[in-house]
């Protein structure tokens, strides 16, 4: 067991009996009174987050960890099917472990799966995917005198605002944080 002074950004500890990500890590010493480390965990089976306070010197179990690059292959009913890119191995995962990434997943996208004891409890994309437009409506003429926006129709099926001038079957750089449009790919 490690104190909780070695805690560090990236790394997963068990607290309440759940796996949590260690999001931030402040060490405080406030004036004359006991020193603490201030942490904000985020719960990989929840995915709440919360600002938790642990004395400098408690006990702390870090769970070990691992992360397998792969490659999305197809979602067929629940389940999605991912390749390991270095052993080439096939493996699906839930639609709750894969959480929001579900939205920006198409055939052949990069991912990061984290792992914690041996089990899947994550899927990281990178920032930025690029994703084919399904649907966009026409633009009117004359909507252009401001940043006009219209909402279209991935091909994953979320729906973004872009630009006026998108077109049905473009493909777009959009944002896995936040599922803003970024640019034309």
């Amino acid at each position: 067991m490690a104190s909780a002074n070695d805690l560090r950004k990236g790394r997963v500890i068990r607290y309440n009996g759940e796996p949590q990500l260690v999001l931030e890590v402040m060490h405080r010493t406030p004036g004359n009174l006991r020193a603490f480390v201030q942490a904000k965990l985020r719960n990989l089976r929840s995915g709440r987050s919360a600002e938790v306070r642990f004395g400098s010197t408690e006990a702390v179990e870090v769970l070990e960890t691992d992360t397998k690059n792969v490659e999305f292959s197809y979602k067929q009913m629940e389940d999605y099917s991912f390749m390991d890119l270095d052993t080439y191995e096939s493996f699906e995962l839930s639609e709750s472990i894969v959480g929001e990434a579900k939205n920006y997943l198409t055939p052949n996208c990069k991912a990061t799966i984290l792992f914690v004891d041996g089990n899947p409890v994550e899927v990281e994309l990178p920032s930025v995917v690029e994703i084919v437009v399904s649907q966009a409506p026409d633009a009117i003429k004359g909507d252009t005198a401001t940043g006009a926006t219209k909402s279209v129709e991935l091909e994953t099926g979320i729906r973004v605002n872009v630009p006026l001038f998108v077109k049905t079957g473009e493909k777009l750089r959009i944002s896995t944080l936040d599922g803003s449009y970024q640019g034309r790919a």
